[in-house]
């Protein structure tokens, strides 16, 4: 029984390790960038790996022709993408401390 509480106490030093490496890693890339643009370029965001929109591009040309209801629209697919590939992204960095594990309560 008390070999167990030792292997148990272990793996709770470990976990609490993990979660700090994870949240270490959470704050030195969470100000990382990237960027998705929509109709050719003509739409562009850009976001955090945290998930904060940080820039929004309109080409003034590409407004005048269409009209704000499809430059906005076109912004919420830009933003969209650049949030899925920033997920991606910080999964990504974060597998590097996990193994790629996915550990519920954690990621």
């Amino acid at each position: 029984m008390g070999q167990f509480n030792g292997g148990m106490n272990e793996l709770m030093r470990q976990a609490a390790r993990m979660q700090r490496k994870i949240e270490q890693v959470k704050k030195e890339c969470g100000d990382k960038q990237v960027s998705a643009s929509a109709v050719g370029d003509k739409v562009k965001a850009t976001v955090t790996l945290n998930g904060k929109v940080s820039r929004i591009e309109i080409d003034p040309e590409f407004l005048a022709a269409e009209g704000i209801e499809l430059a906005l629209d076109s912004a919420c697919a830009a933003i969209n993408t650049a949030l899925e590939q920033a997920d991606k992204d910080m999964e990504a960095e974060l597998a590097k401390v996990t193994g790629g594990a996915k550990i519920p309560g954690m990621v």
